[in-house]
């Protein structure tokens, strides 16, 4: 008999993170010389967003009233940013972290995750893309983004969102418009994510990422040796894999020496006795940045599980919004057949779906303590 998993803290899941005991002090100066900048004579820090000036408040004087913190992944983050995007960094980091805790919307999503195809060359046992239903192509659920739509998207997008993440179901290095579509981003986001298996991680790819300014490139790895790679990235090939990084990090230092570009190797942490996480730190640690495990939660086919117990409401659902390849808006990436979808970006604006009908009879659901009618919401416990 299958049973239901507990519930599942997607914004606390990552198990293990490697960084200096320095980085909170650090971090902790530079908000007390960012908030003594911004004051006035009378001390009044209203020349700056209040939700930047409350974030840095609540780091400075944590306490029982202090709503934000910042998490270890996002101390490195934030020390990549420049001084005089601070303030820009801290509200959307405060819409990130804490409004979902309270149910808070703007008019945009903190965050927007852009499917630029839905396709990977991969079949991870963790994964949905080993779901043959999903991957026939006959089902219509393959295919890559017009890059007209993704310029559309990114127009309406600039100004507006601070994070975007090309992400969702597929591989984004596999998008044949990939190079155009990373120069039409270059400059207008302050938090561009990409995650990638790295296997197509070629010299021209380098040069597309690093030109424009990606901010944290996550390299996903489970193991630091084979055959435990192979087995758990099926299809992928670890030394490949390894090359391709080396090679970006070569390509980054002799050709961007001055780019802030975060560098991640997260893996998924299922096999408690194979894979070993000291391993992992001591074989990644010289080639990347940061090296992370996450949680393991079974979303391989969240319309299989068992009905779950959980009631409480995803905060995902204030906290970011899914357009697959196609325009189709999705609340989530577990429910990669879309029967959440609440509409298509070609037919309103990013805007309007976010606060509209469909999205909203969503939440409500949830925050009414309803989410075991909603399908497959009864079926995940991520919360």
């Amino acid at each position: 008999m299958t049973v239901a998993q507990p519930a599942y803290q997607k914004a606390e899941a990552i198990e293990s993170l490697g960084l200096d005991a320095g980085a909170l002090d650090r971090a902790k100066e530079r908000l007390g010389t960012f908030l003594a900048s911004c004051a006035g004579p009378d001390g009044n820090t209203g020349g700056i967003d209040p939700l930047a000036a409350r974030a840095a408040r609540d780091v400075l004087e944590p306490g029982p009233l202090a709503l934000f913190r910042l998490k270890p992944h996002v101390l490195a983050e934030m020390e990549r940013v420049d001084t005089r995007d601070l303030g820009r960094f801290l509200a959307y980091r405060y819409r990130f972290d804490v409004y979902p805790e309270h149910y808070l919307l703007d008019a945009y999503p903190p965050s927007v995750e852009i499917e630029l195809t839905s396709m990977c060359n991969f079949r991870c046992v963790f994964c949905f893309q080993s779901h043959r239903p999903f991957t026939r192509k006959s089902n219509g659920h393959m295919g890559h983004m017009p890059l007209e739509r993704f310029r559309r998207l990114i127009d309406e997008l600039a100004g507006k969102v601070e994070a975007i993440t090309f992400a969702s179901r597929g591989e984004p290095l596999l998008c044949p418009d990939i190079t155009p579509m990373l120069a039409a981003v270059a400059g207008r986001f302050l938090a561009l994510k990409i995650n990638t298996n790295a296997s197509m991680l070629t010299e021209d790819k380098c040069h597309a990422l690093l030109s424009a300014g990606v901010s944290t490139l996550v390299f996903s790895a489970d193991a630091a040796e084979e055959p435990l790679y192979g087995r758990l990235r099926r299809n992928g090939k670890l030394d490949q894999v390894v090359r391709n990084i080396r090679q970006f990090n070569q390509i980054r230092a002799a050709h961007y020496p001055g780019a802030r570009t975060l560098t991640r190797v997260s893996g998924v942490h299922m096999l408690e006795t194979e894979q070993d996480i000291e391993m992992m730190q001591a074989f990644w640690s010289d080639m990347v940045d940061q090296v992370t495990f996450v949680r393991y939660y079974a979303k391989e086919n969240v319309y299989d599980e068992p009905l779950s117990s959980v009631s409480a409401p995803c905060s995902d659902l204030w906290r970011r919004m899914m357009i697959w390849w196609d325009g189709t808006v999705n609340p989530c990436e577990v429910d990669f057949m879309s029967a959440l979808a609440l509409g298509s970006v070609d037919d309103a604006s990013i805007s309007d779906l976010w606060r509209g009908p469909a999205y909203q009879a969503l939440r409500e659901h949830h925050q009414n303590g309803q989410r075991a009618r909603v399908h497959p919401c009864n079926r995940c416990s991520l919360v």
